[in-house]
């Protein structure tokens, strides 16, 4: 058995430790030879890590001073901090206390709300109402986030009702988090209602209200309040609010108001570089990309969100060079910026210079992304690269990146462009989480490769299982209905899009309808739809006429394909595909005088006929070839091969023998 130490033996080791601690604080030469209830607060005022924390509170222990309510404050406070503290520990701490206080439980409810434990949050809210402790406006704030991330309405409003009662009901601070809380919850008009009955109001009340709105896509209404602000003169924009609202101007494309911000900052307010981010983002979406790089270049401190906004900004106006320039140039780049550039690139067509970038982005060890993942399987399904796709699937398996309904919607679809709907289903099945755009995507897939039948049953199966569908798999459904020449079922779908899913069929969908009808001959029945369809623009009938002048050309309908052609050229004149259309109806009929007549027509007015365009992928690599290009460097060893498979299959045709056995005696 240990020897029991004696009163002089606790107190002489306890100094000693103290004066470790103190010496470590203090740079006088005061003595504290035994702690005290004083002396071990100022430490704890003064503490720097969780390690010293726990040295000080073994001396608080064998003090007796455990429950002192001064020590429980610091220790629970400190550890509680997310900047030094542990949470873990703040817990263990406060499970001892025998009877917690109101702060030191706003304390814990603060840092389980910080730290994303917001179901932690509210227990310890009811615990403290067990505990017979009144939360106060200290509470609430914290309390009302929570339920907002939660999406827990009927909770916030009975917690709201604790307010009222409280006498908090009027709080600023209290009411401003209230109206968060709503807004999380898609509850704006809420939210307004709270603002309208406060009687006073601060910058967060306004800053609130704003981003309110615009979380909920009402950016009309964001801008109003933002001009209501301006217009009551009681509280001045700031940061928060010139962001928020800018985020509005992006959305309505109000360049406008966008440069009205633009002088307020430059003359009332100065520039942060919140505001400066925000600003080169909205002039890059909105297409002033020389307005947006002046301030990019006046900016004295550029951080990352800076570059990848006026990267994102060249990209977008198809300035690929000059994005690529300002890429290798930032200082830092991060997984966002990498995917922005690799994303452009796929955006327009450069599929082989985004996996080049790829590979570069795994030789600098920055981890990919599902959203990079997602921009180079999309460049894949672009230009069929099956081998390139395929390789990147097995990357995704091998570096464990989570094939989640994004990742595996994009998937399915480059597997279906590519031809192979068979991976495109294992993919699909293989989904443990789905979404309507994944099951929209499946049933697109099996659609475009005239698997009709399976693409309306899996539809089925996506409404029993209570997936809505939207608009885009509604082109999905009349698409299969299309190709399977099902046009009692196409009918019904298109009727239901309004009357059962309240979806205001668009020009897409009515060309779908059109294709089916006109793909099983009922052309006057496609021409009295088209008749009804309402008009807008004339621009957007060219799909729905081009549909039904493709039906004409199918059943040799001259007098409606000429009808059309008149109406398509009023509209764009200049597309060689109408007049090649209305050339292919007259040669149905064997009327070539009017053939000839439409080729001079196109020869006189300046039209060229589009040429044609193949890809084919050989080793990986994807070789397009556009009719009447010889510009690829090994033309002469293809027309070869072409010349030699037109011999080859002259003699197949004459001597009745298998092109595949021909060519193995040849080889």
């Amino acid at each position: 058995m240990a020897p029991k130490l004696s009163n002089y033996s606790i107190v002489t080791f306890l100094s000693r430790q103290f004066y470790h601690l103190r010496t470590h604080y203090f740079s006088t030469t005061q003595n504290f030879l035994i702690p005290t209830n004083k002396t071990c607060i100022h430490l704890l005022k003064n503490c720097k890590s969780m390690n010293q924390l726990k040295q000080i509170q073994t001396q608080i222990v064998v003090l007796g001073l455990a429950q002192n309510v001064d020590a429980i404050k610091k220790l629970v406070a400190f550890s509680a901090d997310p900047s030094v503290g542990n949470l873990f520990y703040a817990q263990k701490i406060f499970d001892r206390i025998e009877t917690p206080s109101l702060l030191v439980y706003n304390v814990m409810i603060k840092a389980y709300t910080k730290s994303a434990h917001f179901r932690k949050a509210l227990l310890l809210f009811d615990q403290m109402r067990v505990d017979g402790l009144w939360p106060d406006n200290y509470t609430y704030p914290f309390v009302f986030k929570s339920i907002g991330h939660l999406r827990e309405a009927s909770t916030g409003e009975k917690i709201r009702g604790f307010v009222v009662k409280s006498g908090d009901e009027f709080d600023c601070y209290v009411c401003n988090s209230v109206m968060d809380m709503y807004g999380e919850l898609g509850r704006i008009e809420d939210s307004r209602k709270v603002f309208d009955e406060m009687p006073e109001r601060d910058s967060v009340s306004w800053n609130v209200l704003i981003s309110g709105y615009v979380k909920c896509k009402k950016f009309e209404e964001a801008v109003n309040v933002y001009l209501q602000m301006r217009e009551e003169k009681s509280v001045k924009p700031e940061e928060a609010t010139i962001v928020s609202t800018l985020s509005a101007c992006i959305a309505l494309k109000n360049l406008e108001l966008g440069k009205e911000i633009h002088n307020y900052v430059t003359h009332l307010i100065g520039f942060t570089t919140k505001i400066g981010n925000a600003l080169v983002d909205m002039y890059c979406k909105c297409g002033c990309l020389h307005i947006a790089r002046q301030i990019f270049n006046k900016l004295p401190n550029k951080n990352v969100i800076c570059w990848t906004s006026m990267v994102s900004g060249y990209v977008n106006c198809g300035k690929l060079d000059d994005a690529r320039q300002l890429f290798d140039n930032s200082p830092v780049k991060d997984i966002v910026l990498w995917t922005s550039m690799i994303n452009g690139y796929v955006q327009f067509n450069h599929v082989d210079e985004a996996m080049t970038l790829f590979q570069q982005m795994q030789i600098y060890n920055i981890k990919p992304d599902k959203f990079t993942m997602v921009a180079l399987l999309t460049g894949c399904a672009q230009v069929g690269g099956l081998k390139q796709g395929t390789w990147i699937h097995e990357y995704m398996k091998e570096h464990r990146i989570r094939i989640d309904a994004v990742c595996g919607t994009a998937l399915i679809d480059m597997y279906a462009k590519c031809g192979c709907i068979e991976k495109s289903l294992e993919v699909f099945h293989g989904l443990h989480e789905k979404d309507t755009a994944s099951w929209t995507s499946i049933i697109c897939a099996l659609s475009l490769n005239g698997k009709s039948s399976l693409a309306l049953k899996l539809f089925s199966e996506m409404n029993e299982l209570g997936f809505r569908p939207d608009d885009i798999t509604f082109i999905g459904v009349l698409n299969a209905c299309s190709h399977g020449r099902l046009v009692e079922e196409g009918w019904k779908h298109f009727e239901s899009m309004k009357s059962v899913y309240e979806i205001e069929p668009k020009i897409e969908h009515f060309g779908c309808l059109i294709d089916l009808l006109g793909r099983a001959g009922l052309l006057k029945e496609a021409e009295k739809i088209v008749n009804k369809i309402p008009r807008e623009k004339d621009e957007m009938l060219v799909p729905v006429y081009s549909a039904l002048l493709s039906a004409c050309r199918l059943y040799g309908d001259v007098d409606l394909g000429e009808d059309l052609a008149d109406r398509l050229s009023e509209i764009e004149g200049g597309d060689s595909s109408i007049h090649m259309l209305l050339a292919n109806i007259y040669a149905s009929v064997g009327r070539w005088e009017d053939v000839k007549k439409v080729r001079r027509k196109m020869r006189g007015d300046g039209v060229r006929k589009e040429p044609g365009c193949s890809s084919i992928e050989v080793n990986g690599n994807v070789y397009e070839f556009l009719a009447g290009d010889a510009s690829h460097p090994e033309m002469n060893d293809i027309y070869f091969s072409l010349n030699t498979l037109f011999k080859q299959s002259f003699v197949c045709e004459k001597y009745d023998v298998e092109l595949v056995n021909l060519v193995s005696i040849n080889s």
